[in-house]
Order: C-alpha cells, then sequence, then structure tokens
C-alpha cells in the first residue's frame, strides 16, 4: 500500500528541477548579440568621434615593428630607401573604396591609424569634407596631432608629412592631379605607397618620373 502514494511524489520531483533551469536560461540570452556590432565600424572618415579608441592598443605593436629595421646606419638607409609600391586596379568611381578597403586591411594587420596618409584627386574624402567643415586650423591641427588617419586633398597634401604608408585614391580630377598626388605620396611614402586606380593611367605618371 505505502507504494501507490511514492509514485506521484517522484513524477513532482521530476518536473520540478525542469522547470526551474528553463527560468534560469532566459535571462543571460539577449544582451551578447548586439554588443560587439557598435564598436566594430570604427573608420575614421564615416562616424564623427572615431578617432580615441584604436590608436592606445595598435600603437604599441607598430613602434615596435616600425624601428627593428637595419642595426648601425638606419637612418641614412631610410631617407634614401624608395617606398614599395603596390598598384590597385580600380575605375574612378571605385578607387575611394579601394583606399577604404586598403586602410582597413593595413589597420587589422597592425598598423597603428597614425602611420597613414590617403591623398585624394577627385572629390576629397568624407572626412575631409567634414573636418574642413570646421576650418582649416582644426582640419591640420588633426594631422599635426598624428594619432589618425589623414585625408587630403592632392592640392593641399605638401603639406602633409612623412608616414609610413601613403594611400593615393585616383576617383577622378584632372591629369595634372594625379601627377602631383603621385609625386608627393612617393615623397612622403616612408615604407609603402598603394595606389589605388587605372593601372595604365597610374603606369604613365609613375614612368613620367615619380
Amino acid at each position: 500500500m505505502p507504494l501507490i502514494p511514492e509514485e506521484p511524489q517522484i513524477h513532482e520531483k521530476a518536473q520540478g528541477p525542469r522547470a526551474t533551469p528553463a527560468s534560469g536560461r532566459t535571462a543571460p540570452t539577449p544582451r551578447p548579440v548586439p554588443g560587439p556590432r557598435p564598436a566594430a565600424p570604427p573608420r575614421p572618415g564615416r562616424p564623427g568621434p572615431v578617432r580615441p579608441a584604436p590608436p592606445a592598443q595598435r600603437a604599441s605593436r607598430d613602434t615596435a615593428a616600425a624601428k627593428p629595421g637595419p642595426a648601425g646606419p638606419a637612418t641614412p638607409a631610410a631617407t634614401s630607401a624608395a617606398p614599395q609600391i603596390q598598384l590597385i586596379p580600380a575605375t574612378p568611381e571605385g578607387a575611394l573604396d579601394a583606399a577604404e578597403e586598403a586602410v582597413d586591411l593595413l589597420l587589422d594587420s597592425g598598423r597603428t591609424p597614425g602611420d597613414v596618409l590617403v591623398i585624394t584627386t577627385g572629390e576629397p574624402h568624407p572626412w575631409a569634407a567634414h573636418e574642413l567643415s570646421f576650418g582649416d586650423a582644426a582640419y591640420w591641427a588633426q594631422h599635426d596631432a598624428g594619432d589618425d588617419v589623414f585625408y587630403a586633398d592632392a592640392a593641399v597634401a605638401d603639406r602633409a608629412v612623412s608616414r609610413a604608408v601613403v594611400v593615393v585614391a585616383l576617383n577622378g580630377g584632372p591629369e595634372a592631379a594625379a601627377a602631383t598626388a603621385l609625386t608627393v605620396a612617393h615623397s612622403r611614402a616612408g615604407a609603402l605607397l598603394i595606389v589605388c586606380g587605372d593601372p595604365q593611367r597610374i603606369n604613365s605618371v609613375l614612368g613620367a618620373g615619380v
């Protein structure tokens, strides 16, 4: 006779533990997914306040990678050595996007934002247009700070100081602008010059004495 009342008690206990974890699982689930996405697109050009986050972590890697060159005669070698040139085929309409992708790859590979200068030959990059809306002094103050990717039009790029990597976007403009941009870029690039545009146009300008 005592076996009959014990069986329902066993079933009630079996149902109890299943209910408690189900309520426990619902609480932690919602938050992890949205968190990482807002932090992912820190590009200098598109949102306004992008600058502060990346430089601190990436700077330590790149300064260590930039300095170990030749041991004794490092200074003369750095000034005389020509930068490596990399061509990325692109139409004038797609040159700026190609340059943006190149910048993203550079930053992902460990370059600091302050290592990169981008020169445009046609319409200015949206970041440059935005910063120039606050005045010429504020715009060049960003350049002098040297902690972010700097975007310059070919007409004013000669004011920029040398950086480890210079990216040129041949996104339109006259032939003279392309020649100016490539000449300035070649003289400002310490290690790497990346040119995004029509390969025939690039080769004709580079072959003319850049």
